[in-house]
């Protein structure tokens, strides 16, 4: 008996055939049509959900981490220590390297830099300025809106010097020197004083949360256990009767 032989394509159509599949595939997890930057700058000062469901999402994380409630709530600490620093850009690298320093869950630390939102960054902004500013000796304060023209000033100015360097001409570094004295020095040092004292009242009210919450858990995952055990063992019994 003959035996049958599947038709051999040439390599070109399989790989033109695997690059088409691999690009409906990647369809699926891209948006169809791509977001304006001005929509992408309105749901991040409010979400599509609105702030009540990101919130209930994140806690909802929180509470699901697999790890014991003292390294969730010490990375939770970590998180929100750190969105008290002016350190923009660079919060997730901070709270994750203050996590592993600590011991702490590094998702949860993550999570917990949600603590600075659009909500409640101006209000730590004024508060660690004010408080850097009267530490410091420096006259006068400054307002929420004044504070970010000055970190765009600076920014556009160090990105124009850098490029300045690199092309040989003259560079100019007023604005973000005036930036790194009456904004910067105050706002990290305000912003870690304030920090400090917020992070370990923020791991002293998640602790019985998240304690409660595993226990509660727990004991929901005991119960069907001990529920599909019952029902497994009437199984037996009615099998052998």
């Amino acid at each position: 008996m003959r035996k049958a032989t599947w038709p051999r394509l040439p390599v070109s159509a399989i790989r033109r055939g695997s690059r088409e599949r691999g690009t409906k595939h990647a369809v699926v997890f891209k948006r169809r049509t791509r977001q304006s930057f001005s929509r992408r700058l309105i749901e991040f000062f409010y979400p599509r959900g609105g702030w009540t469901r990101a919130t209930s999402y994140v806690l909802h994380r929180l509470r699901r981490l697999p790890d014991t409630p003292h390294r969730i709530c010490v990375g939770i600490a970590c998180g929100s220590f750190v969105s008290f620093l002016p350190l923009w850009g660079l919060h997730f690298l901070l709270a994750a390297l203050l996590a592993w320093a600590f011991r702490g869950n590094i998702v949860a630390a993550l999570l917990g830099t949600f603590f600075g939102n659009p909500i409640t960054f101006p209000i730590i902004a004024v508060s660690a300025l004010e408080l850097g500013n009267w530490l410091l000796g420096n006259p006068g304060s400054m307002k929420f809106v004044e504070v970010m023209a000055a970190t765009g000033s600076a920014t556009s100015e160090l990105t124009a010097n850098l490029w300045g360097l690199v092309l040989g001409e003259k560079v100019y570094w007023g604005r973000l020197q005036l930036f790194l004295w009456r904004v910067f020095f105050p706002f990290m040092l305000g912003g870690t004083i304030l920090g400090i004292p917020s992070s370990v009242a923020m791991y002293y009210l998640c602790l019985p949360l998240v304690n409660a919450y595993q226990r509660r858990r727990y004991q929901k995952l005991k119960e069907r256990f001990e529920a599909a055990r019952a029902l497994q063992r009437e199984r037996e019994t009615g099998e052998k009767t």
